[in-house]
């Protein structure tokens, strides 16, 4: 892309549900501004910006993918963002860096959850969006029902700046209110159109709906208001304004259309991203914090002013190394450069500096405000890190992530396998902030948490791929434990001679419950001398190391009391050693009468569904033992939700989401006790 004055760029996102059509509307964008010479297709495998072999095999998008293009003296960068539910938290990633946004709505299926979030996300983040009804061209398509989605689902104000030029296998192109022209395509996907007037058949519909644009756009600000008021019409150049003007200010979203797929409608739709949607200079100045006086600053964007930039993707490549994309905010940043990271407090030397092509990278020699462009092999820097001006520092707020809905244990197929996992993982975190990575303590699993099934299934098929390393995912040991419900007082004695010195220790020691969540507590209730203080650490050692493996299946016992009230000693024969090993002979037998149970972990969901599905959920949540509250919200056994995000999108069709934390732990009924006591001793045999 030419270098461009930041007044003419746009930082542009297509986003919505899987399956809308943003990769095919991006190719289309890409081929009709002739950055690429064939239109390539999603489900053939050719397009240009769906190229890890894990998106040719799917047919979706995993990850997000970076073009730009030229466009009416405009510099585009377009994000082609994921849309399924496994790996849309990356478009939450890039939504921090944008400026502006296309919301695809389907003329089929009109608005799903994935794009309710994105639209919240672009709430937050106070995006400028515009939408494009995609799909014309397919059977049951529906511009003025997805419309209405719109303005139901999304709670927007939706204006229509274009009608379709018939609909379905009769879909020709579409109809500009704003021009009031027509622009029928031709059927062979090359984008090539004709303007004519407006069909007969048409124009009294035109008619109606240019009046209400006029009326919506005529709101966008004060002076528009008045002339409209005055004259009761808006000239081209004023509905053009107002419309730029009310996106900007989000006081309506403009409605577009076509088909991405048969290439019409893009060119149109170009237009107005170029139009309606901002540059970097309508965005204004970007607040961070000075890492030295953490008071805040801001940053305008100005090639004049302090470099600065932050990174919001990283890909990692064995062959090609580390690639970061960053956006930037202010200043001038040249290849062969030096920029500091205040998150880690280095500085980091820049190279080549490159545009993204899809899976290509081409080289610039400078990227000024506004720009998206990446650079190889920096040493620490990570996604969501800032890079600035040394002599005038910057940490800018990275966007956040979502919390990983799914965790699988990880078993390597080899010893080699074994050897490589953690610095290969460690990699594909760097490029995916969603992964998380733990070592479960008491089940001893090397554990792994994302999205759903499909995100850890296609991180697997990267492992492999990348750093040739296999594993199995496995479903994770549910991390019980065990208890007790009544107090006992027993003695521990342990008596061992064999000619010359012997061991001698003698204990008395009371078990009594505590409350959820209080562990083990120990009391040294001895008086009088009769176990000398030296050995009374000892009992509790015994007691703690005997309590890691409980007497039903072996889990650790917690939430229990041990006082040690009584006892004898040897003058000769006594030690630590032997006390400690009384003290787990108390601790297994007080266990014999103490009336111990398992307890299991219990999670706290909150489920986001149509309404529609609420009640298949709830019915659904009853059967895994699950509580409901309200909305939904409710608390189940971890073992029951070990693949539920998968069962989720299940029953929703793809349309639900859900969270999860730990929320404490509760007594497992005593139908299901024996099932896991048994399960536990047939682990331990084998």
């Amino acid at each position: 892309m030419a270098k461009y004055d930041t007044s003419k760029l746009r930082n542009i996102g297509i986003v919505a549900h899987g399956g809308a059509g943003k990769t095919s509307l991006t190719e289309a964008i890409l081929f009709n501004a002739g950055m690429i010479d064939r239109l390539g297709r999603v489900d053939d495998g050719t397009s240009t910006m769906d190229f890890e072999p894990e998106e040719i095999k799917r047919k979706i998008s995993v990850s997000s993918a970076l073009h730009h293009c030229d466009w009416n003296g405009c510099g585009l960068h377009i994000v082609d963002t994921p849309g399924y539910g496994d790996f849309i938290a990356d478009t939450r990633s890039c939504l921090r860096v944008l400026g502006g946004a296309v919301v695809i709505i389907s003329a089929i299926s009109g608005v799903k959850v994935q794009t309710e979030e994105v639209w919240e996300w672009a709430n937050e983040t106070e995006i400028p969006r515009i939408a494009f009804v995609n799909k014309m061209d397919r059977e049951r398509a529906n511009f003025y029902r997805a419309m209405g989605d719109m303005e139901k689902a999304l709670k927007a104000r939706a204006v229509a700046v274009q009608m379709p030029l018939g609909a379905e296998e009769d879909f020709e192109g579409v109809i500009d209110l704003v021009k009031m022209k027509a622009y029928r395509y031709s059927n062979d996907a090359s984008g090539k159109f004709t303007e004519e007037e407006i069909p007969a058949e048409y124009l009294d519909e035109a008619r109606d709906l240019r009046e209400k644009l006029v009326e919506t756009v005529a709101e966008a600000y004060d002076a528009l208001t008045e002339k409209f008021l005055e004259n009761g019409e808006l000239s081209e150049e004023e509905i053009v304004d107002g419309l730029r003007v009310g996106t900007l200010r989000f006081t309506f979203t403009p409605v577009f259309c076509g088909s991405a797929l048969m290439n019409i409608g893009v060119n149109q739709l170009l237009d107005y991203m170029c139009l309606c949607l901002p540059s970097p200079l309508d965005r204004g100045g970007v607040t961070g914090t000075d890492p030295k006086t953490e008071k805040l600053v801001e940053r305008a964007p100005d090639e004049k002013e302090p470099f600065s930039a932050l990174v919001f993707k990283t890909t990692s490549d064995p062959y090609t190394g580390k690639i970061t994309v960053f956006r930037v905010y202010s200043g001038t940043l040249n290849s062969d450069s030096t920029v500091y990271n205040p998150n880690r407090d280095c500085t980091e030397r820049i190279g080549q500096i490159y545009e993204l092509e899809g899976k290509k990278q081409k080289p610039v020699k400078q990227a000024v405000a506004g720009d998206i462009v990446a650079v190889a092999k920096l040493k620490e820097t990570v996604s969501g890190d800032t890079l600035c001006d040394q002599d005038k520092p910057i940490v800018y707020e990275p966007g956040r992530s979502l919390d990983p809905v799914i965790s699988y244990a990880i078993q390597p197929k080899s010893k080699n396998d074994e050897d490589k996992i953690h610095g290969s993982l460690q990699r594909l975190m760097e490029e995916d902030p969603t992964l998380k990575l733990r070592r479960d303590e008491q089940t001893r699993e090397l554990i792994i948490s994302g999205m759903g099934q499909v995100h850890l299934e296609v991180t697997m098929e990267k492992l492999k791929r990348k750093f040739g390393v296999e594993v199995e995912l496995k479903t994770p040991k549910v991390p019980y434990l065990e208890t007790i419900r009544a107090s006992v007082k027993v003695q521990g004695k342990y008596k061992k001679q064999s000619g010359g010195r012997g061991q001698y220790g003698d204990c008395w020691v009371e078990f009594a419950p505590l409350g959820r969540g209080e562990g083990f507590q120990f009391e040294d209730k001895i008086v009088g001398g009769v176990i000398p203080k030296t050995y009374i650490p000892a009992v509790e050692k015994g007691i703690q190391e005997a309590s890691q493996e409980g007497s039903l299946a072996g889990y650790p016992l917690v939430d229990f009391k041990a006082s040690l009230y009584d006892g004898s000693f040897h003058t000769v024969d006594s030690s630590e050693m032997a006390f400690k090993i009384a003290g787990s002979m108390a601790f297994k037998k007080g266990m014999e009468s103490a009336k111990p149970v398992i307890l299991e972990p219990i999670l706290k969901i909150k489920i986001t569904v149509p309404e529609e599905c609420m009640g298949d959920i709830i019915g659904d949540l009853n059967s895994r033992r699950g509580k409901v509250s309200q909305i939904i919200r409710a608390v189940v056994p971890m073992s029951e939700v070990l693949a539920y995000a998968t069962d989720l999108r299940s029953m929703t069709s793809d349309r639900g989401l859900f969270t999860s934390e730990f929320s404490h732990y509760e007594e497992v009924p005593s139908h299901l006790a024996q099932k896991i006591i048994n399960e536990a001793t047939a682990g331990k045999n084998a």
